[in-house]
């Protein structure tokens, strides 16, 4: 697409946000798509969600909401906007349409997947409560809806300490990430039955080289999602859900930091923070970068990738997720 003084112009505010963390010479491939998307989704009374993951050009260029998962399907059900645009994987599309059921859900590519959505299904979890009679189920948002629907409560990595509590049981299961449920084991009294799911960006990540790292970097704070392993959250000076990372940064204002977490985050979040500097340990989800600017084009012009579940699925399982909007976050 050709890049016009009239799009230069338009798009240059955007460009003057986020020009340390997108190269100048890139900006012209990536401003003419911000051009077109962004007067698209007026004319079509759309509204685009931006997870935290994704890149800086579509996480500040053109999303009306950025936050996690969650965050994104809420906000948007609040919305009169007849689109919505998930930048995200396939499970926050389906937690999307499952807050806003009458409302026509997009997906830029159906392959965006999640190892930890992936990891599990409700057979499975249809399983677990055969051997486990009477033992509440809690899943982490990071689930399908099929697994959604076969489950007591979701909860998020911000309030999954708090959901588990929150039942007055002896013993849960939780599922699926065996990481996030070791996390949440340490931090209650409750018994912990776990699925053995992981992040496959989280799961890459060793103390030896946040070891590294600090020694490299004096007084650096390390930050670390709970999805991580436990030897990483062991190393970290803070542990939090997305939300509550970027809450620590804005908060503290730390000299040098360094976010255990995928690597556009840091991106994203420095944008808002310009004088921390940010200690890149840059592991990728790949299923996040699925997500481009010609693919959201694209999916808005034409509305293709429709996600599209049976009522009954999205009643059964936005019970679950309805249950923990109200024991909150």
């Amino acid at each position: 697409m050709e890049f016009t003084a009239e799009i230069r112009k338009a798009t240059e505010p955007i460009y003057k946000k986020i020009s340390k963390a997108v190269p100048e010479i890139e900006w012209p491939s990536h401003a003419p798509y911000i051009y077109e998307i962004n007067k698209l989704k007026k004319e079509k009374n759309a509204v685009i969600l931006a997870h935290n993951y994704q890149t800086p050009e579509i996480y500040h260029g053109i999303s009306d909401f950025s936050a996690d998962s969650l965050a994104l399907a809420v906000e948007a059900a609040k919305t009169k906007a007849d689109i919505i645009v998930m930048c995200g994987v396939h499970f926050m599309a389906e937690t999307a349409k499952l807050m806003s059921p009458n409302k026509k859900v997009l997906l830029p590519d159906m392959t965006a997947g999640c190892s930890l959505s992936s990891s599990i299904t409700g057979e499975d979890v249809r399983n677990l409560k055969r051997k486990y009679p009477g033992v509440p189920v809690v899943s982490y948002v990071n689930t399908s809806a099929d697994v959604k629907s076969e489950t007591d409560v979701c909860c998020t990595s911000a309030n999954a300490v708090k959901i588990v509590n929150s039942l007055g049981v002896r013993k849960v299961i939780f599922l699926p990430d065996d990481y996030l449920a070791k996390y949440v084991a340490s931090q209650t009294d409750v018994e912990i039955i776990s699925w053995k799911g992981t992040c496959e960006v989280h799961e890459q990540f060793n103390d030896e080289e946040i070891n590294e790292i600090r020694k490299s970097n004096p007084g650096i704070k390390v930050i670390a999602h709970p999805e991580c392993p436990p030897d990483v959250i062991q190393a970290s000076d803070f542990t939090g859900s997305t939300s509550g990372m970027i809450k620590y940064v804005k908060d503290n204002q730390p000299e040098k930091v360094m976010m255990v977490t995928e690597c556009s985050m840091s991106d994203n979040v420095q944008v808002d923070n310009p004088n921390v500097k940010f200690i890149r340990p840059c592991n990728l989800c790949p299923h996040m970068k699925k997500i481009t600017l010609p693919k959201i084009l694209d999916c808005l012009q034409n509305e293709t990738n429709e996600i599209v579940m049976s009522k009954k699925v999205i009643e059964k399982a936005r019970k679950s997720v309805e249950r923990m909007t109200k024991i909150g976050r």
